[in-house]
């Protein structure tokens, strides 16, 4: 989280001091990119830790979320080549 809003907070700063450019456009893009990226990687530390401390309920449920997230990108994927 914190490296995602100093990316957004410095993208930012950069596009309304000196109008944008291809640094700005990266920092955004980055911070955007590590901001969705938060909750995956929580699913797959958690899931890592439930297999590693052996609680097979807790990481089969966190293992389905994860494919439900796989799954939805891959379909977002495949709808926006489609368009």
């Amino acid at each position: 989280m914190i490296a995602s809003s100093v990316c957004l907070a410095v993208g930012l700063a950069l596009s309304l001091f000196t109008g944008g450019g291809v640094v700005t456009g990266i920092l955004l893009n980055t911070g955007i990119v590590v901001l969705l990226a938060t909750p995956v990687v929580r699913v797959i530390v958690s899931t890592v830790q439930y297999v590693s401390e052996r609680d097979w309920a807790f990481a089969t449920l966190t293992f389905i979320v994860l494919l439900e997230l796989a799954a939805s990108a891959i379909a977002a994927l495949v709808l926006n080549r489609k368009m």
